[in-house]
C-alpha cells in the first residue's frame, strides 16, 4: 500500500505496550444496542489501546467537540489528495485521489476493525474528522455501540462505520474515478489492516479471517477481490494507479501483478 509506506508521521508499534484483552466474534453480545450505548471513557480506553499496535490503527479520541475546520469535506481531502501527488511528482490528479482514498480506508478500517475484534466494540465514526492538516485522524465526543452477533450483524455494522464513512465522501471526489476502483481500494484496505492485526494478534486468527470474509461479501466489497492465503494476502480485481506515479510500482495485491 503506497500511502502506508510513505507516511512518516505513522507510529511504531510499542511492543513493550501492555497486550489488550482478547474477545473474539464468540465472546461478543448478542444485541446491537441503542446508538453510542457505550460509555465515553470506555471507548476512549479501547482507542488507545488498539493505537497502541501503530500506523493507521491509531486514531486520536478527543473528548471535546468536533471542530467545523477538520472535517472530513471533499475540498480538506483534495488539498490531500494533491499533497500525495507533489510527493510522488505526478500531475495525473486520478494518481493523488486514489492514493490518499486509499490511505484514508486503512486509517477508518484498522481501528474499526481492531476495535470489534479486541475489545467488542464498534466505534461510531460520525464524528470523524482529521487530527491535523496530514493524514492522521481524530474522532471527536468518541462514542460506540457494543458488537452484534451474529458474524453477519458484526459486518454490517463494521461496514456502515468504516467504508459508510468512505462512501460519503467519495459522493463529492473531485475528478471522476472508477466506482469498482474505489471499492477495490476499500477492499484492499480491510484486507491489509486484517493482516496487520493478525500479526500482531495471533490469537485472534479464526475471528479476524471469519470477520474479514464475511465483510468482503458485504455492502459493495463482494468481486473486489480474494483472499489467496492463510496470512490474508490478496489479490484485487482493480488497481489503484500506483504503478503510473513516476518511480511508482505494482502493488503486492494488483491485479496486474503477475
Amino acid at each position: 500500500m503506497p500511502e502506508q509506506s510513505a507516511d512518516e508521521n505513522a507510529p511504531a508499534v510499542d511492543r513493550a505496550a501492555p497486550a489488550p484483552r482478547l474477545r473474539g466474534i464468540g465472546h461478543m453480545t448478542g444485541a446491537q444496542g441503542t446508538a453510542g450505548d457505550v460509555p465515553m471513557d470506555e471507548m476512549v480506553e479501547a482507542l488507545r489501546d488498539v493505537a497502541r499496535l501503530g500506523g493507521f490503527f491509531a486514531l486520536d479520541a478527543d473528548s471535546g467537540p468536533a471542530r467545523g475546520e477538520v472535517r472530513l469535506t471533499p475540498e480538506a481531502f483534495e488539498v490531500r489528495a494533491r499533497a500525495v501527488n507533489e510527493r510522488y511528482g505526478t500531475a495525473e490528479a486520478r494518481i493523488g485521489v486514489s492514493i490518499a482514498h486509499l490511505g484514508l480506508a486503512a486509517r477508518l478500517w484498522s481501528p474499526v476493525l481492531a476495535c470489534a475484534l479486541v475489545h467488542g466494540i464498534v466505534p461510531l465514526m460520525t464524528t470523524v474528522e482529521w487530527a491535523g492538516e496530514g493524514s492522521a485522524l481524530r474522532l471527536a465526543g468518541p462514542r460506540g455501540n457494543r458488537a452484534p452477533r451474529p458474524v453477519p450483524a458484526l459486518a454490517h455494522a463494521v461496514a456502515a462505520q468504516a467504508d459508510g464513512v468512505l462512501q460519503r465522501l467519495e459522493s463529492h471526489l473531485p475528478g471522476r474515478m472508477a466506482p469498482r476502483l474505489l471499492a477495490g481500494n476499500s477492499a484492499s484496505a480491510l484486507v491489509g489492516s486484517a493482516a496487520q492485526l493478525l500479526r500482531y494478534r495471533p490469537g485472534l486468527r479464526a475471528p479476524v479471517t471469519e470477520l474479514t470474509r464475511e465483510l468482503l461479501e458485504t455492502g459493495r466489497l463482494p468481486g473486489t477481490g480474494r483472499i489467496t492465503g492463510p496470512g490474508l494476502t490478496f489479490r484485487r480485481r482493480s488497481c489503484c494507479l500506483y504503478y503510473r506515479a513516476p518511480n511508482g510500482s505494482k502493488c503486492g495485491d494488483c491485479c496486474l501483478a503477475r
